[in-house]
């Protein structure tokens, strides 16, 4: 598979994406946008989250992630 580069991505169809793939999860991240501020880096801003929100979001990752 081909790797995808920064320039590649739309960063508002990579926030929309992470937001459809969290919320599979049940993990809202409120402040979850693309970042305005530098058009040109395509960031997408994830914002801050409470401990328990990090926390479930940290145990999805690590239950999706292939095991070694």
């Amino acid at each position: 598979m081909a790797e995808t580069t920064a320039q590649d991505v739309d960063p508002f169809t990579a926030a929309e994406s992470l937001r459809a793939a969290l919320d599979q999860v049940g993990i809202v991240l409120p402040s979850l946008s693309v970042d305005p501020a530098a058009p040109s880096l395509r960031l997408v801003e994830l914002g801050r989250v409470r401990a328990d929100v990090a926390m479930r979001l940290a145990r999805a990752l690590q239950q999706g992630s292939p095991t070694t």
